[in-house]
């Protein structure tokens, strides 16, 4: 009797003991260009499978991106919690004038260098240097080592995966963290981003492929109760930016027009923003006739407004030009195929801004948020994982409202528990 008695003290003492936010497990999203109002009220009702996660979570009002809205900038500042200037992702294209290399949108095989991205350590890398499994699915940049780590197992992006890559992978996903394989696992999805683009963030196309997404959200929520995943696996859905109608054949601007392009010795990217390094004393001159030209503004490095939290950045060019809302900037219009939709705008304004949505046993039930910001979603992920964050740029204060408090009823079911189990030790006794 005596040694049962012990046995159940103990047993409570383990359970009181055993911190609940480090034993879950977490499914992230990555949606490419989602905006914030792809599911607003309205659109939900033609979503159930959005509806039910919004229903059994949170949803926060939209998330602001980082400067530039683009993608790569901020698929590492929502890994590190940090600024563009900080992580030194400072776009889509870049180029280290001191060796001559390019990064190109993850395209060439200089993008893989480790330059690009040991400026921070994203939170996978963090995960796995504290033994904590990450699998990763069309995540860019799960391939390329990091400050000597890569993630447990990465598939690899490739041009376009298909919806129904995009499907196994989510299947996959679930089946490893059932199993108790990974800690994390993380899916990457391209489509909506791509249908924005080519036919703009209204049509019909980039509709269909929410929808899409939604339908694998309603087998996901049905697996996660088939599979009794409820009160041990956390899911997190969030997007690096939103997307804007453009025309792109009158609203372009033709840097031809302006400047001679013989004074520049390199042009990265093209669209709402622009990286140009003037030939030696040429940069005043390229400044001066660029500085009137309508619906572009041109800043100098030391220019560049703090809040872009840019300047600073190792591969930020001398001369950074950004387009107004809806406007194309290129060298020559014939070089520019057309598209309806764009982003990497001033991050302040509300077509640039995301979405995010979470669910599980440490969120809210049906709770609406303020806004965040892309810097905050990293604290999220690890307060969930129980990982101790690395200093980051991120607000505690904007998100910590999403998370049910220490008397959840996550922990008082696993104290039920555990006093089930102690009292059917005390009857046996």
């Amino acid at each position: 009797m005596a040694q049962h008695r012990t046995f159940s003290l103990i047993l409570i003492a383990l359970c009181l003991a055993a911190p609940s936010w480090a034993r879950r497990k977490l499914l992230v999203f990555l949606l490419d260009g989602f905006r914030f109002d792809y599911i607003n009220d309205k659109e939900l009702e033609g979503l159930p499978g959005f509806k039910e996660v919004v229903e059994s979570g949170v949803k926060v009002d939209y998330m602001t991106p980082d400067f530039p809205s683009l993608s790569y900038p901020n698929y590492y500042t929502l890994m590190t919690g940090r600024h563009s200037e900080v992580h030194q992702m400072t776009g889509n294209f870049m180029w280290d004038q001191k060796t001559n290399t390019s990064f190109d949108i993850g395209a060439n095989k200089d993008s893989r260098l480790p330059l690009w991205w040991n400026g921070s350590e994203p939170l996978w890398v963090t995960m796995e240097k504290v033994k904590k499994k990450v699998y990763m699915y069309y995540w860019p940049g799960c391939e390329v080592e990091i400050l000597g780590v890569k993630p447990h197992y990465c598939r690899e992006y490739y041009d376009y995966p298909s919806d129904a890559n995009f499907t196994k992978a989510v299947n996959d996903a679930m089946q490893i963290l059932k199993n108790g394989n990974t800690d994390m696992a993380a899916v990457y999805y391209e489509r909506i981003d791509v249908e924005g683009h080519n036919y703009g963030p209204m049509s019909n196309e980039r509709e269909n492929a929410t929808r899409a997404v939604d339908h694998v959200l309603s087998h996901l929520n049905q697996k996660i109760r088939e599979m009794g995943l409820q009160n041990d696996l956390n899911v997190m859905l969030f997007s690096d930016h939103g997307m804007t109608d453009i025309d792109s054949v009158d609203k372009v601007i033709e840097l031809k027009n302006y400047i001679d392009m013989n004074d520049i010795v390199k042009m990265k990217d093209r669209g709402p923003v622009v990286s140009l390094w003037p030939d030696e004393g040429k940069l005043s001159k390229v400044y001066n006739q660029l500085k009137p030209v309508e619906h572009l503004t041109v800043y100098e490095k030391e220019e560049i407004p703090n809040r872009f939290h840019y300047k600073k950045g190792r591969f930020v060019s001398p001369l950074t030009l950004v387009a107004e809302l809806g406007w194309f900037i290129v060298e020559r219009k014939e070089t520019h195929p057309r598209r309806y939709g764009w982003h990497g705008y001033d991050n302040e304004l509300m077509d640039m801004r995301g979405f995010f949505v979470a669910y599980g046993p440490d969120f809210k039930v049906n709770f609406r948020s303020a806004p965040i910001r892309a810097v905050d979603v990293y604290n999220i992920m690890c307060k969930v994982l129980g990982v101790e964050p690395l200093p980051n740029n991120g607000s505690w204060s904007r998100v910590e409202c999403m998370l049910r408090s220490k008397a959840s009823l996550a922990q008082s079911a696993q104290l039920g528990s555990c006093l089930l189990i102690t009292l059917l030790l005390l009857f046996l006794a």
